[in-house]
């Protein structure tokens, strides 16, 4: 199998503010294997917050080129042979495999997979902003149940731009801090919030405090972890600090390993969600075959960006709905047809 590697940039629609950073245009990394004249193709969306980037993930797709063999069904034998670093890039070389495959067999991921076509409805995000602002979005959202906050603005008005949400939007509100509170903050902030009808708050606290499982006791609405649960082996710990984990492919290393995390998620009495990263359809494409096997679905990377280069996954009442062709089922840019 020829593996190979390019850099792409997604422009956004509007600039996405969270707690620690905003972005206004997503480096991605596309993945192309091929096999006996049929291509596959994967995205991975390096997470500068883990020390990778898109210069890295290529670094390490190019470090592997020569080593997949010729088998594109062993996935599971490729992917433990793969040097367990550069997550993102793992994901994409996964997702590749999963659509290289699905294509060879006629048959969508989802379906190869034995899996279910629908999960659970997105979350539409909103970025951190004025309460104001917030609410000014929230009154925008359409086709969707629920929308995601991003909070944190460590400036005493995150339960103020719940409320104000909450003013406009009477669906299901959940809420992603991304590590911005304190323990006091956590504590004096949940129950106001509880008030308001949050369904649950995404890391609270920094990843690995000493005051997590402290939280999870006292918290009146359930905790959602992200930066403290990467991989299969985090899951067990995420148990003592959280009421539920949130799985993404550039995390994880992709599909398969998602899918054993939300096994033993469930095996722990865990509540699982899908998440993603500002991502095209491709990336998507890849999380949505896999999000019936997930209690609660953030997966609007792809909804965020100027244009979509990979159509194919579709909004469906509030479903993102992978296709049913072969694969991915997104459709190539034309730049990368030959």
């Amino acid at each position: 199998m020829k593996l190979s590697a390019r850099i792409e940039s997604l422009p956004l629609e509007e600039p996405f503010v969270i707690a620690r950073d905003t972005t206004t245009e997503a480096e991605v990394v596309w993945v192309e294997i091929e096999h006996e004249g049929e291509r596959g193709y994967g995205e991975g969306a390096p997470i500068e917050r883990y020390e990778e980037s898109a210069e890295s993930a290529v670094a390490y797709v190019e470090e592997l080129a020569g080593s997949l063999e010729d088998d594109p069904f062993a996935i599971e034998e490729i992917m433990v042979r793969l040097p367990p670093r550069e997550y993102a890039a793992r994901s994409a070389i996964d997702a590749a495999l999963h659509d290289l495959c699905g294509k060879l067999t006629r048959l969508p991921v989802w379906r190869f997979l034995g899996l279910w076509r629908a999960g659970p409805p997105t979350s539409w995000t909103i970025g951190l902003g004025s309460p104001d602002e917030m609410a000014r979005k929230a009154e925008r959202a359409s086709g969707f149940d629920g929308l995601k906050l991003k909070l944190g603005g460590r400036d005493g008005l995150d339960v103020d731009r719940v409320a104000a949400v909450r003013e406009v939007w009477p669906g299901a509100i959940r809420i992603d801090v991304n590590e911005y509170w304190t323990l006091d903050e956590a504590l004096e902030s949940l129950p106001r919030l509880a008030e308001l009808g949050v369904e649950y708050c995404e890391q609270p606290l920094v990843a690995g405090d000493a005051d997590g499982a402290r939280l999870k006791a006292d918290s009146p609405i359930p905790i959602y972890v992200d930066e403290d649960c990467h991989t299969l082996g985090d899951v067990a710990e995420c148990a003592e600090r959280a009421h539920g984990i949130n799985i993404k492919l550039a995390k994880s290393g992709g599909i398969r390993e998602a899918i054993r995390m939300a096994h033993a998620a469930r095996a722990l009495g865990l509540g699982v969600m899908l998440g993603c990263m500002v991502e095209s359809g491709l990336g998507i494409a890849a999380g949505a075959s896999i999000a019936s096997v997930c209690d609660h679905v953030d997966l609007d990377g792809n909804l965020l960006i100027a244009h979509d280069p990979w159509p194919g996954v579709q909004l469906v009442d509030g479903v993102q709905l992978p296709s049913e062709s072969p694969g991915l089922g997104v459709r190539a840019p034309a730049t990368l047809l030959r």
